[in-house]
């Protein structure tokens, strides 16, 4: 949809640097406090009695659907992607002041998805075919990966930094070294339809693909602090909860922040939890 609910946790301490801001008093959005939102602007604004009693703060308003978010490991700024969006297909929210905006002048391609870097001020986008990391700080592109797929649906980058992960809809599953090369260190073609989502665990040596084919496909990945060394790659086990429906299967996964628990969403209207 063109509006992205924002819901503080429950019992949980909000991220230190939004901890000290007024999350409920009214915020600028683009357009600002008291000014009418021009055309085109992301607006900012309180949910519905309904949406509030379940604990949701903010309605962010896009021109365009959003298809995905991704948070920045600091929690005080988050990306969506609009893929029909052309210029605004990716814009950055700032939690503490809500404020939007779009880092781009203009747009490389449709853009499938985005992630943060976990430890330097950099944004990778995916397009169809390749994928940019934009140093933020000095507003210039870092490096451009080219993972030979026909269309990118999604990737996810490792909490050292060092690697990337991305899967697309032609069944790849590519392992980038960004210290190694633009092209992938391993190309995996294990699931035998598209692939939707790829997730590295946040802690351990875990990351995991799903696909169409209703699979959830889970691997070790270790990557070793000595330069010399590359990663180990090891397939681990086959998930298969899901059913195929209108020929979609696992839609999304998402690991747990610290244990080896798995979340698969499926197009059967499912969610699933994989302890073990």
């Amino acid at each position: 949809g063109k509006k992205c609910l924002l819901r503080p946790p429950r019992g949980e301490p909000l991220p230190a640097a939004v901890r000290g801001a007024a999350l409920l008093e009214p915020g600028g959005g683009e357009a600002g406090a008291s000014s009418e939102p021009a055309e085109g602007a992301v607006v900012w604004s309180r949910p519905s009695a309904e949406l509030q009693s379940e604990g949701v703060a903010w309605e962010v308003s896009h021109v365009r659907s959003a298809t995905s978010v991704s948070w920045h490991h600091r929690g005080d700024y988050l990306a969506s992607v609009a893929p029909e969006g052309a210029s605004r297909a990716v814009l950055l929210h700032q939690l503490s002041r809500r404020k939007s905006g779009s880092p781009f002048a203009r747009s490389k391609g449709r853009v499938e998805a985005v992630a943060f870097h976990p430890k330097k001020p950099w944004l990778c986008v995916a397009t169809q075919r390749h994928v940019r990391i934009y140093d933020l700080a000095s507003q210039e592109l870092y490096k451009k990966l080219n993972p030979s797929a026909k269309w990118i649906s999604s990737l996810s980058v490792h909490p050292g930094g060092d690697n990337l992960l991305l899967g697309s809809y032609d069944k790849r599953l590519c392992w980038f070294d960004l210290d190694l090369s633009a092209s992938p260190y391993k190309t995996l073609r294990s699931h035998s339809l598209a692939i939707r989502s790829v997730a590295f665990h946040p802690r351990l040596p875990l990351f995991a693909s799903a696909s169409d084919d209703a699979s959830v496909h889970v691997y070790h990945g270790r990557v070793y602090s000595d330069l010399m060394s590359n990663a180990l790659i090891v397939p681990l086990k086959i998930l298969k909860g899901h059913e195929i429906a209108s020929h979609l299967g696992v839609m999304d996964i998402a690991w747990h922040p610290t244990q080896p628990w798995l979340f698969s969403a499926g197009a059967d209207g499912s969610i699933l939890l994989y302890t073990g």
